[in-house]
């Protein structure tokens, strides 16, 4: 998996729980945080605060565990590739 993945998903869906983003890629959810963390310091994604509504709004879950994170980079950026840093 790499950011560009990320990056696609949430472009598209706009935001995603964690959980929703490890079952989606199949990776470990403290890895996918370090790869958001990266995004976020980009300013492509931000970290919606706990206890606010996941994307699918079913309410099965605690809110207050849920770890959301939403994409606030231009629309359409998620269809190229990230640039290496230098």
């Amino acid at each position: 998996m790499i950011l560009n993945d990320i990056t696609g998903y949430l472009a598209e869906h706009r935001q995603a729980a964690l959980t929703d983003l490890a079952y989606r890629f199949g990776a470990d959810p403290d890895a996918l945080r370090g790869m958001l963390a990266v995004l976020e310091r980009k300013g492509r994604v931000r970290r919606i605060a706990n206890g606010a509504a996941c994307s699918s709004g079913c309410g099965k879950c605690d809110q207050a565990s849920v770890e959301t994170w939403a994409w606030v980079g231009p629309p359409g950026a998620g269809d190229a590739p990230c640039q290496p840093t230098t």
